[in-house]
């Protein structure tokens, strides 16, 4: 919407509206005096120039107000042209009417001043909605361009971003590939040192290599999560209507192991179906039910999954009853390394979470936690619903 201060401009603009407005008022004011002078009755006289000068008035008041409206500047002269317009056309008339025979003309003075004036009222009314209507397709068009330049920028921010984002993938899965040959190569070597000179070494001499070895192992375990979490962008699967159902009966095969030597219970609800890729799904749901396992303290893990429905997403849930989670840390667990226990209380990568949150957010989702230290804990994933595999 354009200022409502008021702006001086030339009479190319409402300055013509002005001019039209007093030329109005000045021959009414004329008009009346020469008839009062030449014997006319008053109420006759005042009426008639009532007629001529109050179209003068209101021209004179819009062309005031013009700068004050919606309309923008550069449309003044749209009104100006429809003003001049009906004064034209009705003068046009006249002029016509005034070629009937002389007698059918009572007064052809009073009449061209009567119906210019109304006329250019007119007119001024159509022009002031017709500048209305240009200053508003004027302002529509604005806008559209800016959202289109808006709409280039972030594509273009988009795209640096995406490729930046593969190179990184690039960088993490070269440079990840390349260091497991070093690795393997540091582990062969260690093994033939205590195969070989085994019986030389003294007990700290063959604790060192088991040191040395178990490192090499550690690091080639996490290499080969970094690799994953590096690839979850690039190798991911298709999205696809995903039966969470048959996910977690998947889950439960693949820590079949794990739940018994723990004597972990696994307890779903009725779980839902989703779009997404099924692999990196079921990996998403492995991590935090084997965490769930991993974290459960001295007790017998329990664990629940559960699901709701909001608006086009569904949000599920993955509770235990296991250590808790400092609720300051909520955020610092999904960061790549980050661990909030020693390797001698709870072995891992320090990866799996953050390869979680990476996944449900390829899947459009957000991941959060809740919990308490000693309280359990209980991630909520939203991941897009889909009723597909209803049909």
């Amino acid at each position: 919407m354009v200022p409502r201060n008021r702006v001086t401009l030339p009479l190319g603009s409402n300055g013509a509206i002005e001019a039209i407005g007093g030329l109005y008022v000045v021959l009414a004011i004329g008009w009346a005096f020469e008839r009062l002078v030449g014997g006319s009755p008053v109420s006759n006289v005042v009426l008639v120039a009532s007629f001529i000068g109050v179209p003068g008035l209101v021209l004179l008041y819009g062309s005031h107000r013009l700068p004050r409206t919606e309309v923008r500047p550069e449309f003044y002269p749209t009104v100006v042209r429809w003003c001049l317009g009906g004064l034209g056309l009705l003068l046009g008339i006249l002029v016509v009417y005034q070629l009937e025979p002389a007698e059918s003309v009572t007064d052809p003075l009073r009449a061209v001043l009567v119906l210019t004036a109304f006329g250019s009222v007119a007119g001024f009314g159509v022009g002031i909605n017709d500048a209305l209507a240009k200053t508003r397709a004027h302002e529509l068009d604005r806008r559209n361009r800016e959202l289109r330049r808006i709409k280039a920028r972030l594509e273009e921010t988009n795209g640096e971003l995406e490729a930046s984002n593969e190179r990184l993938e690039q960088f993490a899965y070269a440079a990840s590939h390349d260091l497991q040959e070093p690795l393997r190569m540091v582990t062969s070597y260690l093994t033939l040192v205590e195969t070989r000179y085994g019986d030389e070494l003294d007990a700290d001499g063959r604790e060192f290599i088991d040191y040395a070895v178990e490192g090499a192992e550690r690091m080639r375990t996490m290499i080969d999560a970094l690799l994953e979490y590096s690839r979850v962008g690039t190798q991911g699967g298709s999205s696809e209507p995903v039966d969470l159902a048959a996910v977690f009966a998947t889950v439960r095969k693949d820590l079949e192991v794990s739940l018994a030597e723990s004597d972990a219970t696994l307890e779903t609800a009725a779980l839902p179906c989703v779009e997404g890729d099924r692999n990196q799904l079921r990996q998403l749901f492995q991590n935090l039910v084997s965490n769930a396992i991993e974290y459960s303290g001295d007790e017998p893990p329990h664990v629940r999954v559960t699901a709701e429905r909001s608006g086009s997403n569904w949000t599920v849930s993955v509770a235990d009853e296991g250590i808790g989670i400092d609720p300051a840390d909520a955020d610092r667990v999904f960061e790549v390394f980050q661990r909030l226990h020693s390797r001698e209380e709870y072995d891992g990568t320090g990866i799996g979470l953050a390869l979680c949150k990476r996944i449900v957010e390829r899947h459009g989702g957000e991941i959060r936690v809740e919990s308490e230290p000693g309280g359990g804990s209980t991630f909520s994933v939203t991941l897009p619903a889909t009723d597909a595999c209803d049909e």
